[in-house]
C-alpha cells in the first residue's frame, strides 16, 4: 500500500513529487484535490493551501518559482525589473504588471496562480550584486521609464559616494552588459574618479 504524502502548507508541488507515492500521480493528485488538500494553480503545478481568516493564500512566488522552474532563487532564476531597478535609486520609477524574472529554461509571458511573470533565458551570475542589477539598469533603460542623462548623472554621483563598486560594476558590464552600457559605466566611472 502506498504511503501518503505529507503536505506543507504554503508549498506548491509539481505532479512528478508524487511519483514516489503512487505508481499514478496524476490519480492520487486527483484525490488530494478532492480532499482539499491540494489546488491546482495549472498543468501538473499544484499547492498545499495556507488558510487565513480571508481564505485560502497561494504560495510567494519565490516558492512558486522555486518549484515550477525546478531550481532556486540566485542559481537557477533571479528577480528583476521594475521592483529591483527602482530600489537602485538611479531614477527609475517605473511600476510594471509582470515580475521579471531571469532564468536558464523558458522565456515568455506566465501567470503562476496570481501571479504574472515575464521570463527570459539570459544569462546572469549566482547570487548578484547590486551591481549587476545597475548592469541590468542601464540594459533596459527604456522598459525603467528612466531619463538617460538623469540615469548617467545619479549613477556618477552614486560611485562618487562609493555605493557601488566601480571596478565590479566595470568587470560586469563588460560581461553582461550592451555596448552602450558599457561605455555608460566607463563614462560614469572615469567621471566619478575624476
Amino acid at each position: 500500500m502506498a504511503q501518503t504524502p505529507v503536505l506543507r502548507t504554503g508549498k506548491a508541488y509539481r505532479t512528478n513529487y508524487f511519483a514516489a507515492f503512487s505508481s499514478n500521480p496524476t490519480r492520487l493528485v486527483g484525490k488530494l484535490v478532492d480532499a482539499g488538500r491540494l489546488r491546482k494553480l495549472q498543468g501538473g503545478l499544484y499547492y498545499a493551501p495556507a488558510q487565513s481568516r480571508w481564505g485560502a493564500l497561494e504560495p510567494t512566488p519565490e516558492v512558486l518559482l522555486n518549484t515550477w522552474l525546478e531550481g532556486r532563487r540566485g542559481r537557477d532564476w533571479v528577480f528583476t525589473g521594475s521592483e529591483v531597478w527602482n530600489a537602485l535609486g538611479l531614477g527609475a520609477t517605473a511600476v510594471q504588471a509582470e515580475r521579471w524574472v531571469y532564468n536558464y529554461k523558458r522565456s515568455g509571458h506566465v501567470k503562476l496562480g496570481n501571479n504574472r511573470f515575464f521570463m527570459r533565458k539570459i544569462p546572469f551570475p549566482r547570487k548578484p550584486p547590486v551591481e549587476w542589477f545597475v548592469v541590468d539598469l542601464l540594459n533596459h533603460q527604456s522598459a525603467a521609464a528612466v531619463d538617460q542623462k538623469n540615469l548617467a548623472s545619479l549613477l556618477q554621483a552614486a560611485l562618487a559616494k562609493k555605493r557601488f563598486n566601480p571596478e565590479k560594476l566595470r568587470k560586469l558590464s563588460f560581461q553582461y552588459g550592451r555596448k552602450s552600457t558599457v561605455e555608460a559605466v566607463e563614462f560614469a566611472t572615469a567621471k566619478a574618479e575624476g
